[in-house]
């Protein structure tokens, strides 16, 4: 695997890589990697001949009061990782490569970007569009993978390539790849290392609650009953708040009172402790 740090680096690779196969996948992480990572990247393995990872912490992403510098970072530990999957290039830009002196631009999703976690996070997800749309440009990626855990940001990346006629990726080659879970369900995540033993086995209820309160509004409960009996759980589980527990149309994010013919999500984001959790599940009616 080969490690590029400039811009004119990865040209030159990219060119390299196209000559021996012509379809190139693009992994987006910001490091910290784990197997929910390990998993896209797999899964672009699958589906392209070669697979590029890129790995750079935005702080374009990060809000005035979240700690960017406590951020983990592991590039050694994550390329050996990456090499071991089969990745072909690995893209690790620094912040004065990827927004050199007098970067003035600045990529804003209306809409689906709104709420949820961009209600939390103002500003969150323009940093995410604008380096998610600088990494298409710089890889023109013919497909691209995402987890399915951040929902909201797989939602903001679809809309940004749609409404701006990407080509490299098409929308349609933006790929959500499902959550992966622990054993006891709850979603892999770089946050999961932050919570204490004790928080880390009461953390296990936000899963089952989801799964519960999915499961009775699939069979047709009141909306906003499940959605309460899902918060009590939590709660009394040990967390100490929920930032949001809503059930929105799939594409647009918009709340839903209630479950209709199109697809929909559960959402929901809880704290415990100092960590923010998030999850999502599908939930359909059943016929």
């Amino acid at each position: 695997m080969q490690t590029v740090k400039t811009l004119q680096m990865l040209r030159t690779a990219l060119a390299q890589l196209r000559v021996n196969g012509p379809t190139i996948a693009l992994v987006p992480t910001m490091g910290a990697l784990h197997e929910g990572h390990l998993t896209l990247v797999r899964r672009a393995r699958a589906e392209a001949d070669h697979v590029v990872a890129s790995i750079f912490v935005n702080p374009k992403q990060f809000g005035a009061n979240e700690d960017l510098d406590a951020y983990p970072r592991q590039l050694a530990e994550d390329a050996a990782m990456l090499e071991a999957e089969g990745v072909a290039l690995l893209w690790a830009p620094t912040v004065a490569e990827m927004y050199p002196a007098g970067f003035v631009t600045n990529i804003s999703v209306a809409g689906v970007s709104e709420g949820l976690c961009g209600g939390a996070r103002p500003g969150h997800f323009d940093g995410v569009a604008t380096v998610v749309l600088k990494l298409f440009n710089q890889v023109a990626p013919d497909m691209a993978f995402f987890g399915e855990k951040d929902f909201q940001q797989l939602a903001v990346i679809r809309a940004m390539a749609r409404d701006l006629d990407l080509a490299r990726p098409h929308v349609d080659a933006i790929i959500g790849v499902p959550t992966m879970r622990e054993a006891d369900g709850l979603a892999m995540s770089s946050r999961n290392r932050y919570l204490s033993a004790g928080q880390r086995a009461a953390a296990a209820a936000l899963p089952r609650a989801m799964t519960a309160a999915a499961e009775s509004i699939a069979c047709g409960t009141d909306v906003a009953e499940a959605l309460a009996a899902l918060e009590a759980e939590v709660l009394a589980a040990g967390f100490g708040s929920i930032d949001y527990a809503t059930l929105a149309d799939s594409r647009s994010l918009a709340p839903l009172g209630a479950l209709g013919t199109e697809p929909a999500r559960l959402l929901v984001a809880a704290r415990i402790g100092s960590t923010r959790l998030i999850d999502n599940m599908a939930v359909d009616a059943i016929a």
